[in-house]
C-alpha cells in the first residue's frame, strides 16, 4: 500500500526529521502538538499540525483516542510513532491497525514481547543469548524485593520491565537506603510506564554498552546496519553515541550482530529496532530490544549511507527491505552528542526557560527540535539539538566533535554543553577506556569549566565592544558601523585605574569580572584594566559588518561578535564565547532565614509530598519529591527544625523558585 499521508504523533527533532524524509518520499507529513507546543519548530516545519490536548504528555501526546482522532481527521494512511510517547505501545499499534492505517513498527504482539523487559530476556533465553543473572520474572513486592536483593548481594539493579531510554533503573549500593530505593524505582515504573513491575538483576560494574540496529521486513528477512557504542552515559542516559564500536574485535561485534539477527528472526521482526547488550572483556550480555527508532539512529545513517526513515517508509508500504547482509558496509567513523538544557553545576538538573541565544556551528548535521526564541517547557525531554560529525576516523570525528561544541552559544537556559567538550577532549575516551559507569566517577573533573587559552584578550575584547556601542544609536544594529571608533573618546584624565568606564562582565560559567576600558589612543587602540590591575593594549577594527579585527600588538585575530538580547557573542579562533555585560553591582548579602524556606529547584509536577505541617525534620530529609522532564528530584531540608506552611499537594505544578514550605527553628 502506497502511503500518501503520514501523521507524526510525535515531537521534537525526530518529528522534524520525519517528516523531512517523508515529505522527500512524495508523502504529505502532518504533525500533532500538545498546547503547550501550539508554536512549536516541528509545528511550524511540518506545516499542518493537529491539537491533541493538554501540555502534559499524559493529556496529549500519550492519549491513544486524540491520536487516531487526528490522524482520521486529516486522512492520514499511516502513523509514524517516532521514538518515547506511544512508540512502543501494543494497545496504540492495535487501535491503529483497527482504524485501517498503517502502525510503523513492529506488530502488537512483538511490542508486547519486546516492549516488557521480563518477557524480552525470556525470547533471549530461548533463542540462546546470554543474558544477566538474575531473579527470574518481575517483582512488585517491596519486602520480597528488598529480601532477593540481600540475597543476591549488592550491587543490584532495579529495571522497570516496561522502561526504556534510560528511564526506569536504578542501582542500589546500600543498605540504608535499600527500602527508599526500591519505593522509587516502584513509584517511578507505575507513572510513567504504567506497571510496578521491576527485574531484578546483577550489576556489571566496569561494561561497556553495545547495541545492534536491526531492519525486518515482517516476513522473517532480518539484516544488521552494524552496531554503535553508547557507553558514555549519566543516570543509565546515553550522552554520546558513536559507530562502529571502536578498540573491540570485530569477531566479537560480528557475534552480538549475529545473536541480535536472529532475536528478530524468531518474531519476523518487522521494521527498525535496536538490540542492546552489555560487553565484559570477551563475553557479552542481552539487555533489552527498543523496538522502534533509536534517538542516535543518525550515525548508523552516516557510517551506512542509508536514511533509515526511508527505510522504514518503505518496510511499512511492503516493499521489503530492497537490500541483503553483504550490501551493507562501514563507511568512516561516526560520533553524536546530545545537547541539553540540564544544568551540570546543579547536578545536571533540567533547565527551564525561552532560548534568547541559540548558534549552532555549520559543516555538520544537526537535528534539532528548537531555534532561537522557543521555550523549553517542563514538559518534555529538555534536549537542544544532537550534532553529529562523520570523519575517516574516530581520531578526525572526535576531534571536529570538539571544535564544533565549542562553537555553540546558547543563552536563556543552562546545557550541558562544557561537560561534552571535555568529554570529546578527555584522554581516556579517546583511548576508550570507558565503562557504563566512567563519568560518574569523574563527574566533577568532567564539570569544571575549562581554562581559554586567552580569557583576558577575549574579556577586553568584549567591554570594548560594549562601551563602543553604548555610545552610538540603540535604536540600530550596532554592530553594522565600520567606523565604530572613529572620534570616540572616554572619560579622559584622572588615575589610569579609574579613567575610562567600568563594565561588568559575566560569562556562560556565571563568573564575574569588573574591566574598565581605558581612553581611546591613535590607531584605534584601547588600553583595558583587570580587577587586579593588569593591562592589555589592543585595537579593534570592524571590517565587514559583524567580523572583527584585533590586534594585540604584533599578533592579529579575527572574531565574529554581535550584540544580541544584551549579550555579547564572540566566535573566536578557541570557540565561541557570550557575556553578559551590566554596569558594575553591588550585591545584597544572604539571610540565614533563607535556609528555612524549601523552594522548588525546578518548574515540575510535585509526585510526592514526604512531611506534614509539625513533623521534624532534619537537615537533609526530603521534604517532597518533583518530577521535571523526566526527572525525579528530591527536595531536601537545608536546615533542621519543624515542618510548617506547606502550601502543596500531590500532583500540584510549582515554578522554580516557589516556596513549597518553611522550616521552623527547633525550640530551645
Amino acid at each position: 500500500m502506497k502511503i500518501k499521508t503520514l501523521l507524526i504523533a510525535n515531537r521534537g527533532e525526530i518529528a522534524c526529521r520525519i517528516a523531512r524524509t517523508a515529505r522527500a518520499s512524495g508523502i504529505t507529513p502532518v504533525g500533532v502538538h500538545s498546547q503547550a507546543d501550539a508554536n512549536a519548530l516541528h509545528v511550524r516545519e511540518i506545516g499542518k499540525s493537529v491539537c491533541i490536548g493538554a501540555g502534559p504528555a499524559s493529556e496529549s501526546y500519550l492519549k491513544i483516542d486524540a491520536v487516531i482522532a487526528a490522524a482520521q481527521s486529516v486522512g492520514a494512511d499511516a502513523i509514524h510513532p517516532g521514538y518515547g510517547f506511544l512508540a512502543e505501545n501494543p494497545d496504540f499499534a492495535r487501535a491503529v491497525e483497527a482504524a485501517g492505517m498503517i502502525f510503523m513498527g513492529p506488530t502488537p504482539e512483538t511490542l508486547e514481547r519486546f516492549g516488557d523487559k521480563a518477557s524480552a530476556k525470556e525470547v533471549a533465553v530461548a533463542a540462546g543469548v546470554p543474558v544477566i543473572s538474575g531473579a527470574q520474572g518481575a517483582r512488585s513486592d517491596p519486602e520480597q524485593i528488598a529480601e532477593e536483593v540481600r540475597q543476591m548481594g549488592l550491587p543490584v539493579l532495579l529495571k522497570a520491565v516496561g522502561g526504556g531510554g534510560g528511564r526506569g533503573q536504578r542501582l542500589v549500593t546500600d543498605e540504608i537506603t535499600l527500602m527508599e530505593d526500591i519505593q522509587g524505582a516502584l513509584r517511578e515504573a507505575k507513572s510513567t510506564f504504567g506497571s510496578e513491575g521491576l527485574l531484578l538483576e546483577r550489576f556489571l560494574p566496569e561494561a561497556r554498552h553495545v547495541e545492534v540496529q536491526i531492519a525486518g521486513d515482517g516476513k522473517g528477512h532480518v539484516v544488521h546496519l552494524f552496531e554503535r557504542d553508547c557507553t558514555l552515559q549519566r543516570r543509565h542516559q546515553k550522552v554520546i553515541e558513536e559507530a562502529p564500536a571502536w578498540g573491540l574485535p570485530r569477531t566479537l561485534l560480528d557475534e552480538i550482530a549475529h545473536d541480535a539477527v536472529r532475536l528478530g528472526e524468531t518474531l519476523d521482526y518487522r521494521g527498525l529496532g535496536t538490540v542492546e547488550f552489555l560487553v565484559a572483556g570477551d563475553e557479552y550480555f542481552f539487555l533489552e530490544v527498543n523496538p522502534r527508532i533509536q534517538v542516535e539512529h543518525p550515525v548508523t545513517e552516516a557510517i551506512t549511507g542509508l536514511d533509515l526513515v526511508a527505510l522504514h517508509l518503505r518496510i511499512a508500504e511492503g516493499a521489503g527491505l530492497g537490500l541483503a547482509q553483504d550490501d551493507l558496509k562501514i563507511n568512516g567513523h561516526a560520533v553524536e552528542a546530545r545537547l541539553y538544557a540540564e544544568d551540570p553545576a546543579m547536578q545536571f538538573a533540567p533547565s527551564t526557560g525561552t532560548l534568547t541565544t541559540l548558534s549552532l556551528p555549520s559543516g555538520l548535521r544537526i537535528d534539532s527540535g528548537v531555534e532561537e526564541g522557543d521555550a523549553v517547557t517542563p514538559y518534555y525531554d529538555p534536549m537542544i539539538a544532537k550534532l553529529i560529525v562523520h570523519a575517516p576516523d574516530r581520531e578526525t570525528a572526535l576531534a571536529r566533535l570538539a571544535t564544533a561544541l565549542d562553537h555553540v552559544a546558547v543563552e536563556g537556559v543552562e546545557t550541558n554543553r562544557a561537560f561534552l567538550t571535555a568529554l570529546a577532549r578527555n584522554p581516556e575516551f579517546e583511548r576508550m577506556q570507558v565503562h557504563t559507569r566512567w563519568i560518574d566517577g569523574r563527574i566533577d573533573q568532567l564539570t569544571q569549566p575549562p581554562a581559554l587559552a586567552r580569557p583576558v584578550l577575549w574579556k577586553a575584547a568584549a567591554a570594548v565592544l560594549f562601551v563602543a556601542a553604548g555610545r552610538r544609536d540603540t535604536a540600530a544594529e550596532p554592530w553594522t558601523n565600520r567606523d565604530t571608533f572613529t572620534g570616540w573618546r572616554l572619560g579622559l584624565g584622572g588615575d589610569a585605574l579609574e579613567a575610562g568606564q567600568r563594565v561588568t562582565l559575566t560569562d556562560s560559567d556565571d563568573k564575574s569580572e569588573e574591566l574598565r576600558v581605558g581612553p581611546v589612543k591613535p590607531g584605534a587602540r584601547f588600553t583595558v584594566y583587570s580587577e587586579n590591575g593588569e593591562a592589555l593594549t589592543l585595537s579593534a577594527r570592524e571590517i565587514t559588518p559583524g567580523r572583527w579585527r584585533l590586534s594585540e600588538g604584533d599578533t592579529v585575530h579575527l572574531i565574529e561578535a554581535r550584540l544580541h538580547a544584551g549579550v555579547i557573542e564572540l566566535d573566536t579562533p578557541e570557540g565561541r564565547l557570550v557575556f553578559h555585560p551590566a554596569a558594575p553591582l553591588d550585591f545584597a548579602g544572604g539571610d540565614a532565614a533563607a535556609d528555612r524556606a524549601v523552594t522548588s529547584p525546578l518548574t515540575g509536577m510535585i509526585v510526592e509530598v514526604k512531611v506534614t505541617n509539625g513533623q521534624i525534620v532534619a537537615e537533609g530529609d526530603v521534604i517532597a519529591v518533583m518530577e521535571s522532564m523526566k526527572l525525579e528530584i528530591s527536595i531536601r531540608a537545608a536546615a533542621a527544625g519543624t515542618a510548617n506552611n506547606i502550601t502543596v499537594s500531590n500532583g500540584d505544578m510549582v515554578d522554580r523558585g516557589q516556596v513549597i514550605a518553611e522550616i521552623l527553628p527547633p525550640e530551645e
